[in-house]
């Protein structure tokens, strides 16, 4: 897939190379010159540019672009004419950063296809891993519902998944497991990426170092966590 970035800041780069790591191509753009050249090697492209030019940004290919990520957080007033200049240019899905509530109500005037609070997603992510021992990391596919990744908690080393019976018991569903592994990146700090062992099978023995990729409703989920002893608040 192909996908512009508008804006350079922490979020949009964040963004752009894991993009780009994935295989896609990114082009990200900022007036910043300096951010340009920073991630030049990390993006498939970068280039210097003012999002709220139309005639610069008219000459991006934004016609075969699939989504348009408009990620500018420093200045609501260059986010709003950004994006209301990519949905003037006819951009395929449409989607920007929210700075605050009535920011928020702009863009959904101006009518684009999703909205993004970084700060505030972020946030209740890491309100998550500091409230319980056992969690790693978590999607949220809607109020209730969410795919959660859970450190497996000590009773269960040794099980098989069949001996779980997870889907009987609280209705939840073992998609996975996997482990993370450290490596180093392009500036020498370690960092750790995800190993999917694959599909959960019956027979697979849990193992200590693994984590449990689990799908329910939130509610089924703290239930589970509970039966095997882990606090959840």
């Amino acid at each position: 897939m192909r996908y512009i970035i508008a804006g350079l800041g922490s979020f949009g780069s964040s963004l752009g190379i894991a993009l780009t790591s994935q295989g896609h191509e990114v082009i990200a753009i900022d007036s910043n010159m300096q951010k340009v050249e920073t991630y030049k090697e990390l993006i498939t492209h970068t280039i210097c540019m003012d999002a709220t030019d139309e005639f610069t940004v008219n000459g991006l290919p934004i016609a075969d672009t699939d989504i348009v990520v408009v990620a500018i957080g420093e200045n609501q007033g260059a986010n709003v004419m950004a994006t209301a200049l990519f949905k003037t240019l006819k951009a395929r899905r449409l989607i920007s950063r929210s700075i605050n509530p009535l920011h928020e109500k702009v863009l959904q005037a101006i009518g684009v296809d999703d909205i993004f609070h970084p700060e505030k997603e972020s946030a209740m992510r890491w309100a998550k891993r500091l409230s319980l021992r056992y969690f790693v990391d978590s999607f949220n596919l809607s109020e209730h519902f969410s795919i959660v990744e859970i450190s497996i908690p000590t009773p269960l080393i040794g099980k098989a998944v069949g001996e779980l019976n997870l889907e009987h018991k609280f209705d939840i569903k073992l998609l996975s497991t996997m482990r993370y592994e450290q490596y180093e990146d392009s500036f020498g700090r370690t960092q750790c990426k995800p190993s999917i062992q694959g599909l959960a099978q019956p027979e697979q023995v849990l193992q200590a170092d693994d984590v449990l990729v689990v799908y329910g409703a939130n509610k089924n989920i703290n239930q589970f966590l509970r039966s095997v002893g882990v606090k959840v608040h």
